[in-house]
């Protein structure tokens, strides 16, 4: 399992490597805005994925169960953290209630069918190799009340690397205007 997550965040890190080098300018390669520090960016999406894990491990085994407990971890909740959800602010405890009811209690246990990106959408930009901004569109599917509900979203999850480690300071959630 270990060798496939490596396989799978160096396979994302070259595919957004790619990318970010395709779209630069020659004239700007010296800025902080085209810098893209591979090493901070891999570490980025190996805490993507390990949330991504907390949460579908955890779906509907209860908000106060080791996996919830997990996800919250990955958070620095304190007065600067922020999130953007459902058209209203919120802090830290409104984002871990919110967090720990909907994946905990809420989606069926089980109840993650598809945690992942849109494909092209994901994109980790880090500056200064010690704040990140990932940012995709969600193709999400989770069971709730034995019902399949799709989550198209546009997320932006903001990441401050503190005591080694990548924690999440800002969320952004909002709905997809994507034609089908």
């Amino acid at each position: 399992m270990k060798a496939i997550r490596l396989l799978l965040v160096s396979f994302i890190v070259l595919c957004l490597s790619t990318a970010n080098v395709v779209a630069s300018k020659k004239s700007d390669k010296n800025s902080v805005i085209n810098q893209t520090y591979p090493k901070a960016q891999s570490e980025v999406i190996e805490t993507f994925l390990a949330i991504r894990q907390s949460i579908m491990d955890g779906a509907g085994l209860g908000k106060d169960s080791e996996y919830m407990d997990q996800l919250i971890s990955f958070h620095a909740y304190g007065p600067k953290f922020t999130e953007f959800n459902d058209g209203a602010l919120w802090n830290s405890a409104e984002n871990e209630e919110h967090e720990r009811m909907l994946f905990g209690d809420i989606v069926d246990p089980g109840g993650v069918q598809t945690f992942w990106f849109q494909p092209g959408s994901l994109n980790v930009s880090v500056y200064y190799g010690n704040v990140a901004n990932l940012t995709f569109i969600s193709d999400f599917e989770l069971w709730i009340g034995g019902e399949l509900h799709p989550v198209v979203n546009l997320i932006t999850l903001l990441f401050v690397k503190t005591r080694g480690e990548w924690k999440m300071v800002h969320e952004h959630h909002s709905p997809a205007n994507i034609p089908e």
